[in-house]
């Protein structure tokens, strides 16, 4: 899918599903198994890259290393979690410009403090005055080289009528579409207000109790974008504790309670047998 048709199907709010990717093996799963584009998860990247938190613990380089990666190994659209920019506007024209280059389809930008904390996983976080969010996405717009690449503002907040208000703000400031955080708005009336007073399609992330009781049906009624940020990384979490662990007490990978991918399968599933082939072609000195 070229950068112009994705661009056109999320804005016209024919939604384009995605799920989470943590490293670029997990993009080629995704892209595998029929999802419309990826998104680079920031949680996912920090607890893969740096075994860490989703606390912009990792730089904008190491971020971008992950994205640009994940460019060069999927044929899909990629969509690159950018945190709060890394910085002020003037940060944020050169880290659009990073990812842009890097052949990101769109980025994802939020309104909290620099360094951010991960709303789904503390009580509370501390956004940005509005004026200066509204700045940050003027700031890359103003950067944005291929209008074809989308610039998706989150907001933070979890009131209601602010997080409208500040949609609202931050679509006129040039932002392609808006995101809530789960903890806000509580049911898909909620959902449809956003998307009827900001005038944009939403990107959702599918998490808490939208996984737990939107439809399909509910979420393409007001999503342009919508995304299983973490089921991915979480599978392969739960997969890798229990296998190991049954390992590490008996030596021995007879018991194992998860099943493992066979060996011939992930060769192919990497690229094996096209590297052998291109070996052949240009090697043959050897």
């Amino acid at each position: 899918m070229a950068s112009s048709e994705f661009r056109a199907r999320v804005v016209n709010q024919k939604t384009v599903w995605s799920a989470g990717a943590y490293d670029t093996l997990s993009a080629r799963f995704i892209e595998a198994a029929g999802f419309d584009a990826v998104m680079t998860s920031g949680f996912g990247v920090s607890a893969s890259l740096l075994g860490q938190p989703d606390a912009e613990l990792y730089t904008m380089s190491e971020n971008l290393g992950v994205a640009r990666n994940v460019v060069a190994a999927v044929r899909v659209p990629v969509v690159a979690d950018i945190d709060t920019g890394y910085g002020n506007a003037i940060n944020v024209m050169r880290t659009i410009r990073e990812f842009e280059a890097a052949g990101v389809s769109a980025v994802i930008m939020e309104d909290q403090i620099a360094p951010k904390r991960c709303p789904i996983c503390v009580a509370g976080v501390e956004v940005i005055d509005k004026d200066e969010a509204v700045a940050k996405i003027q700031a890359a717009v103003a950067a944005r080289r291929n209008p074809d690449m989308l610039i998706i503002a989150r907001t933070d907040v979890v009131d209601e009528a602010e997080a409208i208000d500040r949609a609202k703000a931050y679509v006129a400031a040039g932002a392609d579409v808006i995101q809530p955080i789960s903890k806000c708005f509580k049911s898909i009336e909620g959902l449809r207000a956003l998307r009827e007073g900001c005038g944009v399609p939403l990107s959702l992330q599918i998490l808490g109790w939208l996984e737990k009781n939107l439809s399909r049906q509910e979420v393409e009624s007001v999503a342009g974008m919508a995304t299983f940020a973490l089921v991915p990384l979480m599978t392969v979490a739960a997969a890798l504790r229990e296998n190991l662990a049954v390992l590490a007490a008996e030596k021995s990978s007879r018991n194992l309670p998860r099943p493992v991918m066979a060996h011939d399968p992930f060769v192919e599933f990497i690229g094996f047998g096209e590297v052998e082939e291109l070996q052949k072609k240009y090697l043959r000195s050897r």
